[in-house]
């Protein structure tokens, strides 16, 4: 789920990177200056400082989109008590130019641009200040001036009084440890921030790139034996994705960073960040440790793709509206694939721990009617309509949309054992030859440059065109069944012969049972007529009252019988016949769960897919 520098600029060398952290500040200066006067109640004090302007009425900009997030997010509404002074302190006068920004005339050159920010969600989008801790995400916070994105920057924090906190960033630090120095707009603005009284742990990695810290801070409620014990897995993971690649990227700080909120009172999400990433949840460590490595899992592989191997389509990252594109199949889907593999290689998830997981991804992308309106890449395309977006009328997304996420993970399942199969070659391979040839030197890469590294690592034109074809801009779904089959793996129906009624959602009480979401194409439900919002009465002529009733009429029925509904709707009673189906969801269980022989292929094929790598 991230990037400013990596999803918007093509990155600055590493050497002027750090030139530009370091050279001292001239006659132009951008400077935040950041304080907590009423945290508990949410609040930020936020001033921009800048001097060297032109002398023309200076426009101050809020973000409305964010690194890692595809649609438009509205972080203006939250600005308020915005005032400005010139260098002597005289009030100068601000105009609100539009919904997301300012204007400020008749300065000097030098202007004080101060606001309150109200804050309080603490995700990968927005930010959360209370008196336990400041979550800055920059988009989120940070107003900025347009036509000096290319300035050097620099942010110095005023921590609350009697507060222990201490900063975790991936900017670059200065003598003063509250102090901090940003390149340019597009790195600090992907550049999160974790004031907190937060706890360490850090390891040094070696690659090919050199020797590193990584580091975790992390701010939650559990003990230290709990953060050691996930720090211990987490290395595990970052060594087996190391291990893919060959080499680490080149961190501009030298350092990498996983800044986790692990809090009752945080949202979850993860937000991958180009020396860094940001972790949150509401649910502690000991009881849901797999499920944050692996969303921790997902966000450090992103430093490689997406961070560096980066969509063309993408860049520059634009802060002021929703960007769009058509590969997120590739950089967050394969990303998807990649993060639970990991797990399982690092040995965090058993064989048949990940085998259940596959079966959620293969069941929407095999029976969700979303298929029959999209391909991945058109898909991709409608991010900015469902990246965390929000809206007041309903949709109907679940019969028009599958996720770029699940479905280019079950694209990315499907590549990998069909490489092996046709050619003997890993889709890890893939992954590095897209490093070495885009993501190392920073050149961003295009759909035909997906499709044209995939000719020519298979040295197969016919196998990579028609895979292209078939499952990426077209509709199809691999034999997935054949392909699992490879390593032990058997996709079988979850009921087979049981009756159903589709995966409708029903609320059920003593009035009836009230259709939560629109009923899905061709289920019995939708082609009765019966959609959001109506209430089901009877149901085979019984009084549909709870699920139990519910339950035992699927019981008494086999597939292709027809059950009477009374429903009410929209006013209306209204009287309908329902076909029973049989229910078509599948799961995936190891060969060993399903009493099949496991042969000595089988074995070797899940060793080279499944078991643990060693760096290159």
């Amino acid at each position: 789920m991230a990037v400013s520098v990596s999803r918007g600029l093509r990155a600055a060398p590493l050497a002027a990177l750090l030139l530009a952290a370091a050279l001292p500040a001239a006659a132009q200066e951008i400077r935040y200056e950041v304080s907590f006067p009423n945290a508990v109640h949410h609040e930020a004090e936020i001033t921009l400082i800048a001097s060297g302007l032109p002398r023309r009425p200076a426009l101050f900009q809020m973000s409305r989109s964010s690194p890692g997030r595809y649609a438009v997010h509205e972080f203006a509404k939250n600005v308020y008590a915005v005032r400005a002074e010139d260098g002597a302190g005289n009030p100068l006068t601000v105009t609100r130019a539009d919904p997301y920004s300012w204007s400020v005339a008749g300065h000097t050159g030098t202007v004080r641009f101060s606001y309150m920010l109200y804050a309080d969600r603490a995700d990968g989008t927005y930010s959360q200040v209370d008196d336990t801790h400041a979550h800055l995400n920059m988009p989120a916070s940070f107003i900025w001036i347009r036509g000096l994105e290319s300035l050097p920057m620099s942010v110095a924090f005023r921590l609350p009084a009697g507060s222990k906190w201490k900063a975790a960033t991936q900017l670059f630090p200065t003598d003063d440890p509250l102090r901090f120095t940003a390149p340019n707009l597009q790195y600090f603005m992907d550049s999160p921030v974790e004031l907190s009284d937060h706890a360490v742990r850090e390891w040094r990695v070696t690659s090919l790139a050199g020797s590193f810290p990584v580091r975790v801070a992390m701010h939650h409620q559990g003990s230290d034996a709990e953060l050691d014990a996930y720090v211990e897995k987490l290395k595990r993971v970052v060594q087996q994705q190391v291990a893919v690649f060959g080499t680490t990227p080149q961190y501009d700080v030298r350092s990498y960073t996983f800044i986790a909120d692990y809090l009752p009172w945080a949202s979850g999400d993860g937000m991958e960040h180009r020396n860094s990433t940001i972790l949150t949840s509401s649910r502690a460590l000991a009881a849901s440790e797999t499920a944050l490595l692996g969303t921790a899992s997902h966000e450090f592989f992103h430093s490689w793709n997406v961070e560096r191997i980066r969509p063309k389509s993408l860049q520059p990252f634009d802060f002021t509206r929703a960007n769009m594109s058509g590969e997120l199949w590739f950089a967050e889907g394969f990303t998807s694939y990649y993060g639970q593999l990991f797990l399982r290689r690092a040995a965090v998830t058993s064989l048949s721990e990940y085998a259940r997981g596959l079966s959620g991804n293969i069941n929407a992308v095999v029976n969700d009617p979303g298929r029959r309106f999209a391909s991945p890449v058109e898909m991709s395309l409608q991010a900015p309509f469902v990246d965390a977006a929000t809206s007041i009328d309903p949709t109907n997304e679940d019969n028009t949309f599958i996720s770029y996420y699940t479905w280019g993970s079950v694209v990315g399942l499907a590549l990998d054992l069909s490489l092996r199969k046709e050619t003997g070659k890993p889709l890890d391979g893939f992954m590095r030859t897209m490093w070495t040839r885009y993501g190392q030197s920073e050149v961003p890469y295009t759909l035909q440059d997906l499709q044209a590294t995939l000719v020519e690592y298979s040295g197969n034109k016919e196998f990579a065109d028609q895979f292209f074809a078939k499952y990426i801009t077209g509709r199809e779904v691999p034999d997935l069944a054949a392909l699992l089959a490879q390593g032990g793996l058997l996709l079988r129906p979850r009921n087979p012969g049981a009756a159903w009624f589709g995966p409708v959602r029903l609320d059920i009480d003593s009035a009836g049972g009230r259709i939560d979401g629109p009923t899905l194409i061709g289920s019995p439900f939708y082609e009765a007529g019966l959609d959001r919002g109506d209430v089901i009465l009877t149901l085979d002529s019984l009084p549909l009252t709870s699920d139990s009733v519910f339950n035992a009429i699927k019981a008494t029925h086999k597939p292709g019988d027809v059950v009477s509904v009374t429903y009410r709707s929209r006013g209306r009673q209204s009287q309908a016949h329902a076909s029973v189906v049989a229910d078509d969801r599948l799961d995936v269980v190891t060969y060993e769960e399903a009493g099949m022989p496991v042969t000595e292929a089988i074995q070797k094929f899940r060793q080279g897919w499944l078991g643990p790598h060693e760096p290159k």
